[in-house]
């Protein structure tokens, strides 16, 4: 039997946190000495507490670290367990790759600028136009290709004949930003005439008057392309006047690699 500092010595673990699996029924003590309440363990137990070490080192809480304990004869439950788990972690790799990346765009924007990205804001007008239109709520904006996919697969059998220019664009139909079930609207602009089919409905759009700037990047830059539209807005004395839409120049359809996205923020506008 081994005393909790010889324990705690050879497991590598504190005797605070050994008390705490003790508290939690994670790991109790072989034995406690009735007068002097001093701990005990056996030499058979520094194989179960390298398993809880091991299994922290993995990401387990202690929560779940009791249940694999429990099931450690059970292969089919180990399997589903360390599954669910390589499931939350490769997400979590994920979250943190694209933090990452986030954080080395900032750094780039600032070599270039001290004062932080500038984009050029134009005035332009989109003439009248035929488009195949897909309106749909979406779960959240980074859902767009759900319309996207739609739209393709609905109109493959039409071969629709893109037009020249070909314009790909969202329009956003609500009023204001949306945490979830997002109003939007697909429209890519083409030649000839064609019948609706489930979702996907063609029809003529009108004119549009609109400031708008272009930029080559991730969509995580939107909110500055916005910021500097509507100080352009602001500063030039005009107003808004309709629904906001992006145009997509390079898109995840041609490219995986967000730093070439090529996106046109829109805003229609008519002067005060």
């Amino acid at each position: 039997m081994l005393k909790i500092g010889e324990f705690s010595k050879l497991s590598r673990v504190s005797i605070r946190m050994l008390r705490h699996y003790d508290e939690i029924g994670l790991l109790k003590p072989s034995a406690i000495d009735p007068f002097t309440g001093y701990r005990y363990y056996g030499e058979e137990q520094l194989l179960a507490v390298g398993r809880i070490t091991e299994l922290k080192d993995m990401g387990f809480g202690l929560a779940a670290i009791g249940e694999i304990l429990l099931a450690y004869g059970n292969k089919e439950v180990l399997e589903r367990l360390f599954s669910e788990k390589e499931e939350e972690l490769r997400a979590l790799a994920k979250q943190t790759e694209e933090r990452l990346r986030l954080l080395e765009t900032a750094r780039e924007r600032m070599r270039k600028d001290e004062n932080g990205m500038k984009y050029n804001v134009v005035l332009k007008t989109l003439p009248e136009r035929y488009a195949a239109t897909v309106r749909m709520t979406i779960p959240s904006y980074d859902k767009e290709g759900m319309l996207w996919g739609v739209l393709v697969g609905e109109t493959e059998h039409l071969h629709l004949i893109p037009d020249d220019p070909c314009y790909c664009s969202v329009v956003f139909h609500d009023g204001e930003y949306k945490e979830k079930d997002v109003d939007v609207e697909a429209q890519k602009t083409v030649k000839g005439t064609y019948p609706d089919t489930e979702h996907v409905k063609f029809k003529t759009l009108p004119a549009v008057t609109f400031a708008s700037a272009t930029y080559k990047g991730p969509y995580s830059l939107i909110n500055e392309v916005n910021a500097a539209v509507a100080q352009w807005i602001r500063d030039n004395g005009y107003e808004y006047d309709g629904l906001t839409f992006n145009i997509y120049h390079v898109s995840p359809h041609e490219t995986n690699d967000p730093n070439e996205f090529v996106t046109e923020v829109c805003y229609p506008v008519r002067k005060k």
